[in-house]
Order: C-alpha cells, then structure tokens, then sequence
C-alpha cells in the first residue's frame, strides 16, 4: 500500500470522478495535501464539481504515469479544519492567483476506502487492492494469461 500512497505523492495531477444524477462526471483536479490516506482538495463554491459532491459525496480518482494507475475510492467530506485550509493555500502557487483569500474557496478530503494499484510494467503486469475499511488486501495479474481459474 505504500508503494500506491508514493505514487499519489508523487503524481498531484488526478481525474476526479463524480456523478450527477445517473451520469458521471470527470475533470482533472490537484490534490492539494495528503495526509496518509486522506487527500485533500479546493475548489471554487461556484463551480459544479462543489454542487455535485454536495448531492452525492462518492468519488472515484486516478492517477496515471508510465504506465502505472493507482485508482481510488471513498466518501468526501467538506470538513476540513482551518489551519489545513490556510496551509493549502499559502502552500499553492496558483490559488493566490486565482481567489484574494484562503476563505474564498471550499476545501474537502477524500478518506481512502479502496485503492488499486496498477502496474503493466512487469511480466507478468501487477494488480494490488487494498479495502481500507476492512483491512483487507488483494494481489493479481492483469490479463486472461496470467488470471487465475
């Protein structure tokens, strides 16, 4: 799992999934900090993506990078204590640019509940899960030669 958690670490550019009604809903976000299997985010209050996690708080995000996926999974919440909002604004070149003040945006963190991890790298490729709530693990292959029957 931590080899996954690196990934994220390394890798800040992600695809957040949403739903609306019954369609989802992607666009590339940041994340902003992580803390462990929390990852945390910002947004404007205005935008869609604010509205849509407010009626259905399920999200799904990926990061990807030769060829290497880790995937994740779980239930935000918008609450995020002040001190964490103020450090991820004074700590991000851009959203100073874009909003006069740290109380200008929402923020809201994504406690990990599932994570993949995959690797098509190797031969055979690697497929790691890992149920947060659970504890519960999983390792495999990708592929019909290498699945086990």
């Amino acid at each position: 799992m931590q080899q996954a958690l690196k990934f994220l670490c390394d890798h800040k550019e992600i695809a957040l999934a949403t739903c609306e009604g019954n369609l989802p809903k992607l666009r590339l976000f940041q994340i902003m900090k992580q803390d462990g299997t929390h990852l945390y985010f910002a947004t404007s209050p205005e935008k869609a993506v604010y509205r849509q996690l407010q009626e259905n708080p399920n999200v799904e995000i990926l990061a990807t990078d030769n060829r290497i996926s880790v995937r994740c999974e779980g239930m935000v919440s918008f609450e995020v204590d002040e001190a964490t909002q103020r450090w991820i604004y004074e700590h991000n070149p851009v959203l100073p640019r874009l909003y006069t003040s740290y109380d200008k945006l929402v923020y809201f963190v994504l406690p990990i509940a599932a994570m993949d991890y995959f690797d098509l790298n190797p031969t055979p490729p690697v497929f790691r899960h890992f149920d947060l709530l659970t504890g519960e693990t999983g390792n495999g292959y990708v592929g019909e030669r290498y699945s086990k029957k």
